[in-house]
């Protein structure tokens, strides 16, 4: 059992860690491109709603999935293995639940309202800080972590959760975190 819990946990932290990797060296490094992972990040970045086709990401999860579970198998046994394979591929569509969501809605909880400044100032800020979406461990672990401080947000790249879609303004209960930058007219 305690093989089992210890495979759970390593699961999550493996995903946590190459979430972090991915984001930073396949999206955001020149030297590592072009890829796949590149293609579809630059243009997530370039249109702040755009999100790579849900049938892409089923498709790398499930040859993840088919490529992970027999060497952890073979390595931890059935139980202990499969647990690992489990773990990871929860995690990462937990990842993947929260990033749309971090886009999509103005958030909940305190940990969901700080994720979302952390990602968020990675794409409106910095893009070569605060890589980690779910979790800020790896980017404390390799020195890219940096506090978000108010988001100054382009107008054309504003998530829909931020504008009043009446005044076309920023919502008050963001203004103390996000600032709107209006798009040059003419």
């Amino acid at each position: 059992m305690t093989g089992v819990v210890a495979a759970l946990v390593l699961g999550a932290l493996t995903w946590s860690f190459l979430e972090y990797v991915i984001h930073r060296w396949l999206g955001h490094d020149t030297r590592t491109r072009p890829n796949p992972f590149a293609t579809e990040h630059v243009r997530h970045h370039g249109e702040g709603d755009y999100f790579a086709p849900s049938w892409k990401k089923a498709l790398a999860a499930l040859a993840v999935v088919g490529l992970l579970s027999g060497p952890a198998v073979w390595l931890a046994g059935a139980s202990a293995g499969l647990a690992f394979v489990v773990s990871f591929a929860g995690t990462y569509l937990g990842y993947e639940a929260m990033h749309r969501r971090e886009h999509t809605h103005a958030g909940f909880g305190a940990y969901g309202r700080f994720a979302r400044r952390h990602h968020f100032y990675h794409h409106f800020a910095d893009p070569k800080t605060n890589h980690g979406v779910t979790s800020p461990l790896w980017d404390w672990v390799f020195g890219t972590l940096r506090p978000p401080g108010v988001i100054r947000v382009p107008e054309r790249l504003a998530m829909r959760w931020l504008i009043d879609p009446e005044t076309r303004a920023m919502r008050p209960e963001h203004a103390e975190h996000y600032e709107l930058i209006p798009a040059r007219r003419g």
